[in-house]
């Protein structure tokens, strides 16, 4: 994997609480290390499309229509896959010509092939926000697929190291004759070193309750200036903790109160920057 997607990886480890070694396994075992198919001049998301998902979504009218075009059937596998995935999404649009909503929550998504009909249990605003963030970039890939692993409650497998139990609960019961388990196994051994590896960037400190000095302070003036009254004390107190978690909130965050790269990144992406100080600067650079 390169470094774009390991920063990734580290990214959305941090905003959903799991192991940076463990999300890497998965991601490289589900992604064969390819997330990108060159399609249309665009790197798109890896997709595969269900037509038996199709047919059971589309009214009678469109399912017809889509039957008689090779697009949908009630049983699964009946509809196969061609082999590029510049076919797939050309299959794709044929199927958003008939209904694009259920077109889209026909597919199965990106590196943790999640399929779109998820959407709605996985708290996206539409199927089109879900689209739109898994077609993003690397980040929006994997993003995608650890809303999955959190909201199917995987991430105790994950930190218990039972891999078996979450290639089952992931995969599907076929997962043994795959081996998952075991490559995922593998593959964190790989990467077990990957949180303690050093990174061309300079990232602060994790900080939360309890934390104090310059880096505090920085982050309080910066709330400060967002719209968040604070004191700028040094101090990462209940107040400093509960203007984290309003931001975090107001920007689609996982609000825990703690500052990582992710709340840092989106704190920056708010502030000002033809005003940012020498020192304000210094504790953004790692954006």
């Amino acid at each position: 994997m390169d470094k774009a997607v390991i920063q990734a990886i580290g990214a959305v480890a941090e905003e959903f609480r799991l192991e940076m070694a463990a999300l890497a396994a998965i991601v490289e075992v589900e992604s064969g290390g390819r997330l990108f198919a060159r399609v249309a001049g665009r790197d798109e998301p890896l997709i595969r499309f269900e037509g038996h998902y199709f047919y059971r979504l589309l009214p009678t009218a469109k399912r017809n229509q889509a039957v008689v075009k090779g697009l949908a059937h009630r049983m699964a596998g009946r509809v196969r896959n061609p082999a590029s995935q510049a076919a797939r999404w050309k299959r794709l649009q044929q199927a958003c010509d008939i209904d694009r909503p259920s077109a889209f929550e026909s597919v199965s998504w990106g590196v943790g092939q999640v399929m779109g009909a998820h959407w709605r249990w996985l708290e996206y605003a539409s199927i089109d926000a879900l689209v739109s963030e898994v077609r993003s970039d690397a980040e929006g890939q994997i993003r995608l697929m650890a809303r999955f692993i959190a909201k199917a409650g995987l991430k105790p497998k994950l930190a218990q190291r039972d891999w078996a139990g979450f290639a089952r609960a992931y995969n599907g019961p076929g997962y043994r004759s795959n081996r998952y388990d075991s490559k995922m196994a593998s593959a964190f051994s790989r990467h077990s070193g990957i949180d303690r590896q050093p990174s061309s960037r300079h990232l602060p400190a994790l900080l939360r309750l309890g934390s104090h000095g310059g880096d505090v302070e920085q982050l309080q003036h910066a709330l400060r200036r967002i719209g968040y009254p604070l004191i700028a004390d040094g101090d990462f107190g209940p107040a400093t903790r509960a203007a984290v978690i309003a931001f975090q909130q107001s920007n689609g965050l996982m609000a825990d109160g703690v500052l990582g790269a992710a709340t840092l990144a989106a704190i920056h992406r708010h502030l000002p920057q033809s005003t940012l100080g020498g020192s304000e600067a210094q504790f953004f650079q790692s954006i």
